[in-house]
């Protein structure tokens, strides 16, 4: 027996020094060997439940709990129980376990949070993590935190409910994410946007001690979500949301095949989703096979118009990029959700504009005009669109259909002279009449005079011109006669210098602004005239003969060509200069090497 019972001693140290270093397989053969000697030891028992939970047994623990319920009692075992239930996603069940234990200790609490989370019961979860932050002071706090803001975002994203402002800190990326996705809930997107930038700079900070944050480095990570169990943790659209981005992880690291099949998988797996085929347009356009792309997205908006919108709108960029401006105009014009908001109607305008086609971009004012008297008159868009039109119009010279609006605006301020006049000056090419009668309404000029002191305004410190005034007189001074020793004497002049062979009966010659290369008389370099040389040809023979030979340089040779202010030579033997060619807008090009003379494309 004194035998056995220190077999068992060593086995409980064994057990005891694997759990504190985390060998729970280790732990758990020690442990299989204590129930060898006693089945229903409950603390083996015990052991073995958390050894075979911490090495993701959750169905043998499950198992173990079950078959020994005398021993291991709901009050003992009841927070394991519940927590492989949770683990298994047998929810409804680890509810009913957690609800059947008398003693609540924290670590059930934070079980029972997570179970009312997965089953979206949000109130009541955000309960349960107030009474914990407010009860407990241990080192979770920033983690329940965390949950309690994840809570709220919940709720203003699924349930459109605005949550209270419980003045939870933006210390972490995960509580500023937290954050964000509850401003996004709530249709915030511009402080959305600011909150995701934020929590993205926090996470680069928190992982900057990290050196392999790249494309490869998120592969591994998407491994990770394919263990044993990971489904159980998260919700549906949470899942979904990892199949698409492993579909996007392997259309960036250039596996075309695998982005094809994953994405295909997904739009079997979800037909109405729009994600799915984004993604494989955007894998063809990688492949530049930019035709498939919009013909695949014209097949999708066809066949599921609910869910057009956002595919229409990436077919209008990919024809902005293929150059097809009015196809893309088109296209937007055929999205109803948004063919009338005002960012619509400015691209609009603005891609019309751009191909001027003034009518259309008229068009679309008048289409969006004619929404807002009907749906919305008088709103501030509705105003803001009728002021935009008839400036667009004025600046266009339509004055004539600027009118219209022009009179709507007027009417709705009588006291704006800005419009006023636009309107005058409008109707002035139509109806004279009419714009005199208007005019009667324009202020008078006494109305419009500003009590304005000129000499303050200009002795101002931000005057850049400052008049000077006259001095004051102090007493009567004799005017001093011109041949006074103290009347000052006039600077003469310096005539310019002129070259030193200026000859003033010839005229100048019109073209010395020009470089020589580029004046009519240019021939350009004579070639195979040598200078003289000595010490060439034959002994003693010298190169000064060849220039008596030389009729060009004898008196009685004409020149070549007529000389600058001569007035030799007929119209008819002048060359014109050369022009150069205009290089393309906008381009930079390279100097050509000597030689190689060619006249370059245009960049346009």
């Amino acid at each position: 027996m004194a035998g056995g019972a220190g077999s068992l001693a060593a086995l409980w140290t064994e057990v005891n020094r694997c759990g504190q270093s985390g060998d729970f397989s280790r732990a758990l053969k020690a442990v299989n060997k204590i129930l060898h000697e006693n089945k229903e030891d409950v603390t083996a028992l015990h052991c073995k439940v958390v050894c075979l939970i911490q090495n993701g047994g959750f169905k043998e623990a499950l198992n173990v709990m079950n078959t020994h319920t005398k021993s291991l009692s709901s009050d003992l075992i009841g927070f394991e129980k519940a927590y492989c239930e949770y683990r298994l996603n047998r929810v409804e069940n680890a509810l009913k376990t957690i609800e059947g234990i008398s003693e609540q200790t924290d670590k059930l609490k934070e079980l029972y949070g997570q179970v009312l989370y997965r089953l979206e019961r949000y109130d009541e979860c955000e309960a349960v993590y107030k009474d914990l932050i407010r009860n407990s002071q241990d080192e979770y706090e920033e983690e329940r935190k965390t949950n309690l803001a994840a809570v709220q975002a919940a709720q203003s994203t699924w349930e459109n409910t605005t949550p209270e402002d419980l003045g939870l800190p933006e210390s972490t990326y995960e509580l500023c994410y937290n954050s964000a996705c509850s401003l996004i809930g709530r249709g915030q997107l511009s402080a959305a946007m600011k909150k995701l930038q934020e929590a993205e700079e926090l996470c680069r900070m928190s992982l900057a001690e990290d050196t392999d944050q790249n494309v490869f480095d998120s592969k591994k990570k998407v491994k990770l979500m394919n263990a044993e169990g990971v489904e159980y943790k998260l919700a549906k659209k949470q899942l979904q949301a990892i199949e698409f981005n492993k579909a996007l992880l392997a259309m960036y690291t250039n596996q075309a095949d695998q982005c094809r099949k994953l994405s295909s998988a997904l739009q079997s797996q979800n037909p109405g989703h729009p994600r799915p085929v984004l993604i494989k347009v955007a894998q063809l356009c990688r492949e530049k096979q930019h035709n498939k792309a919009i013909e695949l997205l014209q097949r999708f908006s066809e066949e599921y118009p609910e869910s057009a919108s956002g595919i229409k709108l990436t077919m209008a960029q990919l024809y902005l990029t293929q150059g097809h401006v009015t196809k893309a105009c088109d296209i937007l014009r055929s999205i109803e959700d948004f063919k009338h908001k005002q960012g619509m109607v400015s691209a609009l305008v603005t891609m019309y504009t751009h191909e001027e086609d003034i009518d259309s971009a008229i068009d679309v004012f008048s289409q969006s005009i004619q929404y807002y008297q009907s749906e919305q008159p008088g709103s501030p868009a509705h105003l803001s669109l009728v002021r935009e039109a008839a400036d667009f119009k004025l600046r266009y010279g339509r004055k004539k259909e600027a009118i219209s609006d022009l009179e709507q605006l007027w009417k709705q301020n009588t006291k704006d002279v800005h419009t006023l006049a636009q309107l005058i000056s409008a109707y002035s090419l139509v109806d004279q009449d009419k714009a005199k009668a208007l005019s009667k309404h324009l202020p008078s000029p006494d109305t419009m005079s500003f009590n304005i002191d000129v000499d303050e305004l200009e002795n101002s410190h931000g005057a850049t011109y400052v008049r000077k005034k006259a001095g004051k007189v102090v007493g009567e001074t004799v005017p001093k006669e011109q041949g006074q020793e103290d009347v000052k004497k006039k600077k003469k002049k310096k005539k310019g210098k002129l070259p030193k062979n200026y000859d003033p009966k010839s005229t100048p010659d019109p073209e010395r602004w020009l470089p020589m290369r580029e004046r009519s008389y240019y021939r350009g370099r004579k070639k195979g005239k040598k200078k003289e040389q000595v010490g060439r040809g034959t002994q003693g023979a010298t190169s000064g003969a060849t220039a008596e030979l030389d009729a060009s340089k004898t008196a009685s040779s004409p020149p070549t060509s007529p000389r600058p202010g001569s007035g030799t030579g007929s119209a008819s033997n002048v060359v014109p200069p050369r022009q150069q060619k205009p290089a393309a807008s906008g381009a930079t090009r390279k100097k050509a090497p000597p030689k190689k003379k060619k006249s370059g494309k245009s960049g346009w």
